[in-house]
């Protein structure tokens, strides 16, 4: 009776909604679905609730330590509702109970051995700013929804003498982390207070990542009384709660049938005042009352997404666009609070000038150039804008551009230094509010001084940049564990592809800025791509110091290192896909390899690689060649459009979406959705544009692809783009008819396959009508192919 009797109310509860809902029409918010793909899904890619970039992103958790841990479809049990899903960054679990009291989540295939409750999906409800669930073992009803720095939770209990409330501090989660230091102190019967004091990656230096959460909770009600833990140690009646390890409170309350209790929470990494005043700021204009926050979510994640609407098509490609649209936005993190304040790479506390250009904190932007990049910087510039001034702000404090700031410190994690091509791209794209001079002293230091071990703890800069610099090439070598898993004298051959993509970054900043001798300087060394390419075989190659030839199996497989970006070969990937990676000269490569080879040799892949649709199968990346679920080769569908068989672009790009991106938990994507990255590469692709070069040229321009819907209305942000809005028209579009006849751009005839940036942004329509099969002359002479670094910079 009590099971039924909550899951009434709760359908009670939803009906009005629902009903006022089909009534209107639906919003782009409404296709998201942030269930999908959570089968295979990391800690970052989450269910629950959360801001575009929140501090706080409150979700439950039902793994235990594992890769890709925190939340997977496939288990029953919820564990607790977490605040912090970050890379490498964890806290804060809480956990609506009743009866006897336990401190551990227990095991997940095992839901009696803890406090974790059973669970139906047919009681859940995601969506983006909310979460609902009915924990089955305790006949409790727990809604979720946030603001950017505070968690609102809303319980509604069965009658109870022994109903609680759970605060966990050490909980798993994807990457163990310990807690050295941790205290809960009660500061009234409806408030308690507290900290956490953290480290991830302990004792590997190039990861260090040491922060402290602090957090205050307020509720709705009085609690009966406050208890905690500490270890083994439990206090029933206490004020305070000390230790390190497993450490945590719980609030004793007497509930009716029914009853309703609510939860404020806010986190800071600076302080509990700081976060008093998150909560204060942001939590307090809405008062206790839940729904008016979730709208506030729901209308913030709605104007978001409006950003680019798209009309006719099926609803389950508007499902995906969306909702790869929302992942693009919520895995990445604020880590500065309302006034500014965060805490700086060596645990200094500092603060912006202007809060609403927050610090953000992330895992590296390694290859984000064909992904997040262009839709922020299409879509939302003034996103782009903040995170380039992030970069900047902790240059300030660090002296060092950060790779990806765990939680604000440097970290040595992937490699070569990408946030470079997100700075230059954003100011050719006249995105430029930020010091410009400032920005390129920065890029320059990045690529001319070798990377060190940070006096604060952690890695800067780039570890094989001083041979690159010597030898033109990162050379073969032993692999050893002298400098961040990594000898700083050797390296994976890879990395010289992606230390020239940056020289090549660099190269344009500085032209357009008018230094010249830098342009000289770092243009030759974007060529460095050659000093790797074996002609004998027309592959990328490892070569030693002494300029010899590595054989590196130049199919699929790596006989060198196939292990991450540990070792001595290929950075999560293989000769086959690394010898494409040279987005800075496509046209270079058309020409290295012919026409012909390059076709059939990318063709045959894809044709390969469909088999398993586009995905390496359990994250085998070496022996695959196409693989849409890691960074490293997600430019290849676009490559077509070089070697004037641009149809071949439009078929696999397609195929692609097709294939690769679904709608259901279990096969959303299949490979590592890396914050985003593979999200923002179907929004980007589903519109028909692409940059090959991440838009990092003087004149930025985007290849065209195959769009998916019959009209896309891209609203152009005016305090950077005057156009008001550019417009995709694909007549007669279907998961048929994907071939382009015919194009025009203004009213004119389009004969090439690639448009500039500024003729989207100052507004316009391009207009393309489909069919099912290739119009192989469209696009296809030799002065159509889009430009690159060996047929602009001559």
């Amino acid at each position: 009776m009590k099971r039924s009797y909550i899951f009434l109310i709760a359908i009670l509860l939803a009906l009005p909604v629902s009903l006022k809902a089909q009534n209107k029409k639906k919003q782009p918010v409404d296709y998201v679905n942030p269930l999908i793909g959570t089968h295979n899904s990391r800690w970052m890619l989450f269910p629950g609730a959360t801001m575009p970039f929140g501090m706080v992103k409150l979700s439950p958790d039902n793994q235990g330590q594992v890769w890709k841990g925190g939340y997977e479809y496939n288990i029953h049990s919820i564990g607790g509702f977490s605040h912090i899903h970050s890379w490498a960054m964890a806290g804060l679990l809480t956990m609506p109970v009743t009866g006897k009291l336990m401190t551990n989540p227990g095991d997940p295939q095992k839901p009696d051995s803890g406090f974790r409750s059973r669970f139906h999906h047919s009681t859940e409800v995601a969506s983006p700013g909310y979460y609902a669930v009915t924990l089955d073992d305790y006949h409790i009803r727990a809604e979720l929804t946030t603001t950017t720095h505070t968690g609102f939770e809303r319980y509604t209990f069965p009658k109870a003498d022994t109903a609680r409330i759970l605060f966990k501090l050490k909980f798993p989660a994807e990457y163990n982390f310990n807690v050295d230091w941790a205290a809960i102190r009660k500061v009234s019967n409806t408030e308690i207070a507290g900290f956490s004091k953290q480290k991830t990656f302990d004792g590997y230096s190039g990861l260090d990542n040491e922060y402290t959460v602090y957090f205050v909770a307020k509720f709705s009600k009085p609690f009966c009384s406050f208890g905690g833990w500490s270890g083994k140690r439990v206090l029933y009646h206490t004020y305070s709660i000390h230790g390190r390890g497993d450490v945590g409170a719980f609030l004793n309350y007497s509930t009716h049938k029914g009853e309703v209790i609510k939860v404020k929470t806010a986190i800071s990494l600076v302080s509990i005042k700081q976060a008093e005043l998150n909560l204060k700021k942001e939590s307090g204009p809405f008062g206790w009352n839940f729904y008016a926050t979730r709208k506030h979510a729901r209308e913030t994640w709605n104007k978001l997404l409006s950003s680019i609407k798209v009309q006719g098509g099926t609803k389950a490609n508007k499902i995906k666009f969306y909702t790869n649209m929302y992942r693009s936005y919520c895995a990445r993190t604020i880590w500065s609070d309302v006034n500014g304040k965060f805490v700086d790479p060596c645990e200094q506390i500092a603060k912006v000038k202007d809060p609403k250009s927050p610090v953000y904190g992330s895992d590296a932007f390694w290859n984000t150039f064909w992904n997040l990049n262009q839709l922020w910087e299409l879509a939302t510039p003034n996103i782009a804008s903040n995170w380039v001034k992030s970069f900047l702000t902790i240059y300030d404090r660090g002296g060092w551009l950060p790779k990806g700031p765990t939680g604000i410190e440097y970290s040595g994690i992937m490699v070569a230094s990408h946030e470079i091509d997100l700075i230059n791209s954003a100011y050719q794209k006249g995105i430029r509010n930020f010091d410009v001079q400032k920005a390129y002293k920065a890029m320059k230091k990045m690529q001319t001084v070798p990377g060190r071990a940070y006096h604060c703890g952690g890695i800067v800069g780039d570890r094989q940049l001083k041979p690159y610099m010597k030898l033109g090439y990162v050379p073969y070598g032993p692999a050893t564990r002298k400098f961040f898993f990594g000898d700083k004298d050797s390296g994976p051959v890879s990395n010289t592809l992606e230390y020239a993509f940056d020289d090549w970054n660099v190269a344009e900043m500085a032209k357009a800025l008018g230094k010249k001798k830098d342009y000289q300087y770092f243009l030759k060394r974007a060529h460095n791509y050659l000093n790797v390419f074996n002609k004998k075989t027309d592959f990328i190659e490892p070569r030693k110091t002494n300029g010899d030839w590595i054989d590196a199996k130049s199919v699929y497989g790596d006989k060198i290192s196939p292990e991450s970006w540990l070792g001595t070969g290929f950075v999560e990937g293989n000769a086959w896909q690394y010898t494409w990676f040279y987005p800075q000269d496509m046209n270079g490569l058309v020409k290295l390899l012919g026409r012909k080879k390059f076709n059939d040799r990318l063709n045959k892949g894809f044709d390969e690689s469909m088999k398993y649709n586009f995905n390496a199968p359990l994250d085998r990346y070496t022996k695959y060649p196409i693989d849409q679920g890691n960074e490293t080769d997600m430019d290849l569908a676009y490559l077509f459009d070089f070697s004037g068989k641009p149809w071949l672009t439009q078929k696999w790009s397609r195929e692609i979406m097709n294939r690769y991106y679904s709608i259901t938990p279990e096969d959303g994507w299949l490979g590592d959705e890396d914050q985003g990255q593979m999200g923002a590469w179907f929004v980007m692709s589903a519109m028909g544009l692409f940059e090959v070069d991440g838009g990092g040229s003087i004149k930025p321009v985007y290849e065209i692809g195959s769009p998916i819907f019959p009209k896309i209305t891209i609203r152009l942000d005016p305090r950077y783009y005057k156009g008001g809005k550019f417009v995709i028209e694909a007549q007669n579009v279907s998961n048929t008819n994907h071939y382009i006849q015919k194009a025009w751009l203004n009213g004119k005839p389009l004969k090439k396959t690639w448009i500039y940036h500024k003729q989207i942004v100052d507004g316009g329509i391009l207009k393309l009508i489909m069919g099912p099969k290739p119009n192989k002359k469209w696009g296809s002479g030799r002065n159509d192919a889009p430009p690159s670094m060996s047929t602009v910079n001559q």
